[in-house]
């Protein structure tokens, strides 16, 4: 298929979408689509929320990149590329529900030779088994007769600058040898850190889950030593730091595992296992870990708080950073909500103060409601727990902890960035 016969459409335009639409728009016609009227209105605009792209960046691809929520506006394209998010229900099961609303959209313009490709993490199988028959199904048309998938990893990393989409090696497949052959040469042809094509579909989906899956096993085992070093009196850090001399050791630091990826792809690969008849014990064991981060540095914060003779019952308790990480207005699955819910529970009145996030965005998904800048408004607080590595608090110093502390400071740091705290995690 030659260039200039390459129409694209990228179904979802969040923090994967919108960078992928931009490196597709520096040789192909493109055209991103999304629900959300308000998002495809800011991009028009030239505005980003995400803040994955500048609005010079923006202005650099708008000479063939569109925006639309009209599903006739995607009808000429001969290539669609769905990176919706996969998200998980309250019981932490796979929600396809995207993945399957985007596969139906995309049936409806769907015509004989085109290509659809997935990026959306998901277990082995979800393509061909869940999405391609709500393709058939909408469409009227054959798989691997009248149209043909290919599945292609997202590698996002939000908020990351150097590691940007083109920058970041990409997993291909496709559904047949030659349509797996056409869609690494697309992603190759804008890919400048090259790309990898895996053997069929299940495989490349396969690789992707368990890229977190493992990450989020070796976190759990450092969260678990520093809960273990952390009653012996030891500071997980430094001993981080002297193992980090040996050459093959892997350097991890104990912390919130939130965010859209790791704290949600294992439990795919554990539904599919568990769906089949195994019991993945030492995957569920790690989230088990990790998600009760958040209720341990809490219950380390009221300890902290106890022994500096503060009132617990309607103590004031600032925490600073609310998103899922630093320097990122992603608050997706974020984990310190964790730690807001829990001090809460002990009756604390508790502030959240994020400069990184949009007060609105965040009273949407969590209610909780954004302060403005503590230290410009003369507010204190009993105990003040840091965490989100955010830029603007590690150039914080204790002499501005100091200036809104109510009494002796208690300082809870839980990203290593406050030079001297009560407790750091």
């Amino acid at each position: 298929m030659a260039t200039e016969n390459i129409h694209i459409s990228i179904i979802g335009l969040g923090y994967v979408g919108l960078p992928l639409a931009a490196a597709f728009a520096e040789k192909y016609r493109v055209v991103g689509f999304d629900i959300n009227p308000r998002r495809i209105e800011e991009l028009q605009s030239g505005y980003d929320r995400t803040l994955e792209l500048d609005e010079a960046q923006l202005k650099a691809a708008s000479e063939r990149l569109s925006y639309t929520c009209d599903i006739g506006d995607i009808a000429d394209a001969n290539v669609y590329v769905v990176t919706v998010p996969t998200p998980i229900d309250e019981s932490n099961r796979p929600d396809l529900t995207p993945l399957i609303k985007s596969s139906q959209t995309v049936g409806k313009v769907l015509k004989k030779g085109d290509i659809v490709i997935y990026e959306s993490t998901v277990y082995p199988g979800v393509t061909e088994e869940v999405c391609v028959p709500e393709l058939e199904k909408v469409s009227g048309l054959r798989f691997n007769v009248d149209f043909f998938c290919g599945y292609s990893p997202e590698r996002i990393n939000p908020g990351d600058k150097e590691h940007t989409v083109k920058k970041i090696l990409k997993v291909t497949s496709g559904s047949t040898p030659e349509i797996a052959r056409k869609v690494d040469e697309l992603y190759k042809s804008v890919i400048t850190a090259g790309t990898y094509l895996a053997s069929s579909i299940k495989v490349a989906e396969a690789s992707k889950v368990i890229e977190n899956t493992q990450r989020d096993v070796n976190i759990a085992l450092i969260n678990e030593l520093a809960l273990i070093f952390d009653t012996m009196g030891i500071d997980t850090n430094e001993v981080i730091e002297a193992a980090a001399t040996k050459w093959n050791f892997i350097k991890l630091k104990p912390g919130l595992v939130g965010g859209h990826c790791i704290g949600v792809d294992p439990y795919y690969l554990t539904f599919k296992a568990e769906e089949l008849g195994y019991k993945p014990n030492l995957i569920l064991g790690a989230r088990q870990i990790n998600n009760g981060m958040g209720k341990y540095i809490a219950e380390k914060t009221v300890k902290c708080m106890i022994e500096a003779d503060k009132k617990i019952k309607n103590a004031r308790v600032l925490v600073l950073g609310v998103t899922f990480k630093e320097d990122c207005p992603d608050l997706r699955n974020t984990k310190v909500v964790d730690i807001i819910e829990e001090m809460k529970s002990y009756r604390c009145a508790v502030d959240v103060y994020d400069p990184w996030v949009d007060p609105e965005e965040e009273k949407h998904h969590y209610r909780h409601g954004i302060v403005a800048d503590p230290f410009q408004s003369g507010e204190r607080y009993d105990a003040i727990i840091v965490a989100v590595g955010h830029r603007q608090f590690k150039a914080l110093g204790m002499d501005d902890y100091r200036s809104i502390s109510s009494g002796e400071p208690v300082i809870i740091d839980v990203k290593g960035i406050v030079p001297d705290p009560t407790w750091r995690l």
